[in-house]
């Protein structure tokens, strides 16, 4: 009895484990634009069954109950939650926000593609829209903005279109930005660099312009936030660490009951 507590026990700090990790990894991006925060899902493991529930235990009655022990708990999965985040005024006429479902289209060296949330585009030498991290992704069929066009000539309107002021007053079109949306968002792969990447299970992208076919539209000059809500998980964390000081403690019993075992052999 006390070796199986232990090892169900074990099991439980083990998932707290993992959802501490989750949590830390939460917190530590609640000032990335445009991440999506996880949680971590729980299932049950396999039971021992010590005793069947409707045995027949006399002509006339059987047992109402029967006797089935847990062996543990498991860290089922890790889930993002694609809800929309908060929304940061930056007066950049190159930071995008999409308001509802869809995502940036990313071109990836070597021809792959990546999807983002994240909006914050800067114009690079060749006057192409590319993210503004580390690796400096452009953005799939990018348009060209010129050098000599100021950023405040450059108006991003809801429906995805690029154009620029020119300076008698006209605009001139640029080009038109596209959405991709996923079937099932959650079952994207997270790459980092705020980038996804299409999975068997998150199905093909179905692209469109904002606005259309299910796509969110688009806000200029304006940023998506984290969605990390620090209060929530300063919350889960404390009840994650209670969880695993209790396992902890389940461990402990079930030592003391094993040395009391042994001590009978004195």
């Amino acid at each position: 009895m006390a070796i199986r507590a232990l090892h169900t026990a074990a099991t439980g700090m083990q998932a707290m484990a993992t959802k501490i990790d989750v949590i830390a990894n939460n917190i530590a991006n609640a000032d990335t634009t445009g991440y999506k925060a996880s949680r971590a899902n729980f299932q049950d493991l396999m039971y021992q069954l010590m005793a069947q529930p409707g045995v027949q235990t006399s002509a006339s009655t059987s047992a109402p109950l029967g006797t089935q022990v847990g062996l543990g708990v498991a860290v089922s999965n890790t889930q993002i939650l694609f809800k929309q985040g908060g929304a940061l005024r930056t007066d950049n006429p190159l930071d995008l926000m999409i308001q509802g479902d869809g995502f940036f289209q990313i071109e990836l060296p070597g021809g792959g593609q990546g999807y983002t949330r994240a909006g914050n585009f800067v114009r690079n030498l060749d006057g192409e829209l590319v993210l503004g991290h580390t690796n400096g992704f452009r953005l799939l069929n990018t348009p060209t903005i010129p050098q000599e066009v100021p950023l405040e000539a450059v108006s991003i309107s809801a429906d995805g279109r690029i154009s620029a002021r020119q300076q008698d007053g006209t605009l001139s079109e640029l080009g038109q930005i596209q959405l991709a949306r996923f079937a099932n968002p959650s079952g994207l792969l997270q790459n980092g660099a705020n980038l996804f990447f299409q999975s068997p299970a998150s199905g093909e992208p179905q692209l469109a312009e904002p606005g259309l076919q299910g796509n969110g539209t688009l806000m200029q000059s304006t940023l998506e936030q984290s969605t990390t809500d620090a209060v929530t998980e300063l919350v889960e964390l404390i009840k994650t660490q209670r969880f695993f000081q209790m396992n902890s403690q389940s461990i402990e019993t079930a030592d003391e009951a094993l040395q009391v075992v042994a001590s009978l052999r004195r």
